[in-house]
């Protein structure tokens, strides 16, 4: 069943008003597009939690410190909808960027703390910039559950916090990571890398890996990070913006696992950035 597409907040909340009228929970997946099965694992656990879905797809330049890497994002609107079928949707909201930014838009959420490390330290606003339009969605859809995978991690815990804070009433639910069958976190940048530099990409996810093995074994991350980073440079990553060890709560960086935590990552592969994280073993 093909869903409408519904461009308008007007026309959104006609349908939303009436769900919300009959009682029906309204779970929304928010998305920039290019819709791979990372994706649509969001929308299949959404379809199991609420009585109503929603997916929105709108390409946010307030998240991009880069315009070239605006300018460069998938855009594959059509074809996100005929993956959508099978899942029998109820909407696909596409705003543009006059609906959720008119002019004289002057407001923007901030999260403190969570959003001054990892990428937060390299791409300059990104993080206001997703707070941002997250709100909007989620007070535009009426949600009642939102859905964003553990893949941005980071990102995962910036929306629980704003959710909570500002009082939304919207449960956030995590889910995990997909991968490509050698290791590689599913991601609409990965469209952007060449068939040799797809290859190598694998690499990040079997260093990560190994890494995290080691330090749920108690060794120091210090310790690991030389012949961590020196096995991606050999498997073709240039610039890596952090390679790191955090609490999964607060994003405190650490040395050894001795409370719950992950392992992130972000590598440029071929000019593409590549983020991941995994999950580390409390070390014995």
């Amino acid at each position: 069943m093909t869903a409408p597409i519904v461009h308008t907040l007007a026309e959104l909340r006609q349908m939303t008003r009436g769900w919300q009228r009959a009682g029906e929970t309204i779970g929304v997946v928010p998305t920039m597009g290019a819709l791979h099965d990372g994706h649509l694992s969001l929308v299949a656990r959404a379809k199991e939690m609420s009585d109503r879905v929603i997916v929105t797809i709108f390409v946010n330049p307030k998240q991009f410190n880069n315009p070239e890497d605006l300018a460069n994002y998938p855009r594959t609107e059509h074809e996100d909808a005929r993956k959508l079928e099978r899942f029998a949707v109820d909407a696909i909201y596409v705003p543009d960027g006059p609906q959720m930014y008119p002019d004289g838009f002057a407001t923007t959420v901030s999260v403190d703390g969570l959003t001054n490390v990892l990428c937060g330290a390299h791409r300059a606003g990104h993080f206001d910039g997703v707070a941002t339009v997250v709100t909007k969605l989620f007070t535009q859809t009426s949600a009642d559950l939102a859905f964003f995978g553990e893949k941005d991690f980071q990102q995962l815990q910036v929306v629980r916090r704003l959710a909570r804070d500002l009082d939304l009433g919207v449960e956030v639910v995590g889910c995990p990571t997909i991968r490509e069958i050698d290791g590689l976190a599913m991601s609409s940048r990965n469209l952007l890398l060449s068939d040799k530099a797809r290859s190598r990409a694998a690499a990040l996810n079997d260093v990560m890996e190994e890494m995290a093995e080691a330090l749920g074994q108690g060794k120091d991350i210090a310790d690991l990070l030389p012949e961590a980073k020196g096995r991606l440079a050999a498997a073709g990553f240039g610039d890596i913006d952090y390679l790191e060890m955090r609490t999964k709560d607060t994003l405190r960086l650490i040395d050894r696992a001795t409370e719950p935590a992950r392992l992130f990552a972000a590598a440029y592969m071929a000019g593409v950035r590549l983020i991941d994280n995994i999950d580390v073993p409390v070390a014995d």
